[in-house]
């Protein structure tokens, strides 16, 4: 499986954990977060491996060797993607190679 393969898994998986967590009284706040989970993830997929943002995971060790063992993201990728509302996918892609530069070393 690619990188962009396995950060588009992870995203789906985190839309589709968003999906179950829809009520009545979260204001839409989940539905949104999964719709742009999901929207993500699709868009992940085709990125190029030499993307920025994937180089930055690799970086970040989010990617077992040569992209084994699918993406484990850090605790600051995790936080991005948890609460993740709304956005283009660019944007939460942005958002969390932001978070990795900004993380401590």
């Amino acid at each position: 499986m690619s990188r962009s393969e396995s950060l588009a898994e992870y995203l789906r998986d985190q839309g589709r954990w968003k999906l179950d967590r829809v009520e009545a009284r979260d204001g839409g706040r989940n539905a949104r977060s999964a719709l742009a989970l999901l929207d993500a993830a699709v868009y992940t997929r085709a990125l190029e491996e030499d993307d920025p943002v994937l180089l930055a995971l690799v970086e970040a060790g989010c990617f077992g060797p040569y992209g084994r063992d699918g993406f484990r993201p850090t605790s600051e990728v995790a936080m991005v993607v948890r609460f993740w509302e709304a956005g283009e996918p660019r944007q939460l892609l942005a958002s969390i190679r932001f978070a990795l530069q900004e993380a401590p070393a």
